[in-house]
């Protein structure tokens, strides 16, 4: 029998990580769980992410492929890597999926949610290592004002850091949904989108901060959306704020073969 695809979802505490990305000297997602899949197969693991998650920044449903032996099953290679995994690294879900499924290029969308703790009890120990901490009250009016604007097909060169993507990339995003909401003891802000620049996201709430702080006027992100540089762009919120909560993929691209 031949090799088997499988797709991941994975959650992590991205604290002690470097990120997503495989490093030759440094902790990072990628690279702990290729180690961990090339034990198991017993020769080398190349795994393949949705996305490329910062340094700092935390996953509850970051997907992730990888082609293993036949005689592993989704159930026997969950059980599996969740055995050997430390403890800020979990696999959610597994499922075997077509091996011509990319999960970065065949993914429809990401999902992510920025976390904000807001007043005195923010600055608890047991919340600033997963929220930012904001002490003055925000106006959830104020900040979906500047969110709704974000909806729909846009040039996000002010929301990127410079230089990461290819010099001919158009850096367009079709952003599905970007709303605040409120939670006990914070707010939430949630973004879908077909892809996210570098720091995209962080970028974007560093600057409704600023804006509901009354540090910048109404309408910044109408006008920032249409620049070509992010010279002007709010610095961004901390990393460990941001939670990559969802990919979303064709369901024809996830269904495997029948045989006759």
């Amino acid at each position: 029998m031949s090799d088997r695809a499988f797709l991941l979802t994975l959650a992590y505490d991205g604290t002690d990580f470097a990120g997503w990305q495989r490093q030759r000297d440094t902790r990072t997602v990628q690279g702990e769980l290729e180690r961990l899949l090339e034990r198991l197969g017993d020769r080398p693991a190349r795994v393949t992410g949705a996305g490329r998650t910062d340094a700092g920044v935390h996953a509850t449903g970051q997907a992730a492929g990888v082609v293993m032996p036949a005689s592993w099953t989704p159930a026997t290679l969950k059980r599996a890597v969740n055995g050997l995994a430390p403890r800020d690294l979990w696999v959610q879900d597994a499922r075997e999926v077509p091996t011509h499924l990319h999960p970065r290029y065949d993914a429809l969308s990401r999902r992510y949610r920025y976390l904000l703790a807001v007043g005195e009890d923010g600055a608890s120990p047991f919340r600033r290592r997963y929220e930012w901490h904001v002490r003055d009250p925000l106006d959830l009016a104020v900040l979906n004002a500047e969110a709704a604007v974000l909806i729909g097909d846009h040039g996000c060169r002010a929301f990127a850091v410079a230089r990461t993507a290819p010099a001919d990339d158009p850096h367009r995003c079709l952003i599905h949904r970007a709303a605040w909401r409120e939670r006990e003891g914070g707010l939430v802000f949630d973004i879908e989108a077909n892809r996210f620049l570098h720091h995209m996201v962080r970028f974007l709430v560093g600057t409704m901060i600023d804006v509901a702080l009354g540090r910048r006027p109404a309408g910044t992100l109408a006008h920032l959306l249409t620049l070509d540089s992010n010279q002007e762009t709010s610095a961004p919120a901390p990393a460990h704020g941001l939670y990559l909560e969802g990919v979303r993929y064709p369901a024809e691209k996830l269904e495997l073969a029948v045989a006759a």
